[in-house]
């Protein structure tokens, strides 16, 4: 869809307090050719290369960080302009790459020679890659709540509210167990629910609980088949017993009474 592709002009809205350098960005994107678009966790690095003669041969890439209700869409440029649309970067297609944001929490940056560790921070494991062994060392050892270890972009990047939620319901795991209190088995369902999770969210195309759409402006699917996320007070799809909600890691948790059990002052001692 976007490698290949040159991009050949970038107009900003008055809005630009969500971006490092907003002159950086207008200055040296137009004449750039999309090289590959990638994920590190919750960030999109666009990686560039130059065209025409510049005095800076080095490296170069887009950061964007969506926030909570950033998006990006590819759209034709005669498409109408829906409202908090803060970017346009106008392709050698005709196409426009566009960024929306009506909270701007998110996030857009020139990388230029080795700024992309400094500015991606350190990152976990990438869950659709991590193996079952990294995963239970990485997790089992550590004494947190598993809701917070699995939103924690130092020890698992990528992973959202929601599909943690998901997950740790697929995985018949309370939100407020420690991580290091996790035996083998439960480690092991999580690991694999994670995976199942994730891979159905992205064949569905998202989660559109809100406003969110994909890179071609379609909602995703994979909101019809969430089992406790925002379904506080109604029946589990597993048990019947009811969905309520907590707080763990200043966000809103989602879990059945009774498929999650929660942890007790003491537990015995779990066998590795």
């Amino acid at each position: 869809m976007l490698p290949g592709r040159r991009i050949v002009g970038v107009r900003l809205s008055a809005k630009t307090d969500f971006i490092d350098d907003p002159a950086s960005v207008e200055r040296e994107l137009p004449g750039t050719r999309i090289k590959s678009v990638e994920r590190y966790g919750k960030f999109l690095v666009i990686e560039l290369e130059r065209v025409r003669p510049s005095n800076d041969e080095g490296k170069i890439a887009l950061l964007i960080h969506l926030g909570m209700t950033g998006q990006l869409v590819v759209t034709s440029a005669k498409t109408p302009v829906p409202p908090h649309t803060h970017a346009f970067f106008t392709l050698d297609d005709g196409r426009e790459f566009r960024y929306t944001d009506i909270r701007r929490f998110g996030q857009i940056r020139v990388l230029l020679n080795g700024e992309r560790e400094t500015a991606l921070g350190p990152l976990g494991l990438e869950p659709l890659e991590v193996s079952e062994a990294e995963f239970r060392k990485t997790i089992g050892s550590r004494s947190a709540h598993i809701k917070a270890l699995l939103m924690d972009q130092t020890v698992l990047r990528g992973m959202g509210n929601i599909y943690t939620d998901e997950s740790l319901w697929r995985a018949k795991i309370h939100p407020r167990w420690l991580g290091s209190k996790l035996n083998d088995d439960e480690l092991r369902r999580l690991h694999r629910a994670i995976r199942r999770v994730l891979t159905e969210a992205i064949e569905a195309r998202g989660s559109s609980v809100s406003d969110y759409v994909d890179a071609d402006g379609e909602r995703g699917e994979f909101q019809l088949r969430h089992r406790v996320y925002q379904r506080e007070g109604k029946k589990c799809f597993r048990c019947g017993s009811m969905i309520r909600r907590i707080i763990v890691a200043g966000r809103s948790s989602f879990f059945c009474s009774t498929c999650q059990k929660a942890p007790r002052a003491k537990r015995k001692a779990k066998r590795r």
